[in-house]
């Protein structure tokens, strides 16, 4: 090696203008990177207003909070055929709009205060007799 040139197979290599083409190649790299990384992150940031902007939308009906079957079922953890006695029975009053059911939240309030003591239901409990 003389004077920062390698000669191998009567070919020279400059050591030098390599490492000086590898430093712009990476640094071309981080850049690209960094740029990639800040559009992600700008859409991670759209998306988390957009969810907020979504979870904060509820059904509303004359500015009272409307749920439906499955909001209820996990309030209450009961299946939905569970519902459907409590409605048949008129334990539960529902409105329909579009052909689907709707519970306003006072209603559920006052049916959980009527029928419920510390998760213990306080309705009448079907039981077959045995004769």
């Amino acid at each position: 090696m003389v004077g920062g040139w390698l000669f191998y197979r009567f070919k020279p290599i400059n050591f030098a203008a390599e490492n000086k083409k590898l430093q712009i190649d990476m640094y071309m790299e981080n850049e690209l990177l960094t740029t990639l990384s800040k559009e992600i992150m700008e859409r991670f940031d759209r998306l988390d207003k957009f969810m907020e902007i979504m979870s904060g939308r509820h059904n509303v009906l004359n500015g009272e909070r409307l749920l439906d079957n499955q909001d209820l079922c996990q309030m209450l953890n009961v299946s939905k055929r569970t519902l459907q006695r409590y409605r048949s029975a008129g334990e539960l009053t529902y409105i329909t709009i579009h052909h689907k059911i709707f519970y306003t939240e006072s209603n559920v309030e006052k049916f959980i205060r009527d029928h419920f003591t510390e998760g213990e239901y306080k309705g009448k409990v079907e039981t077959e007799s045995s004769e």
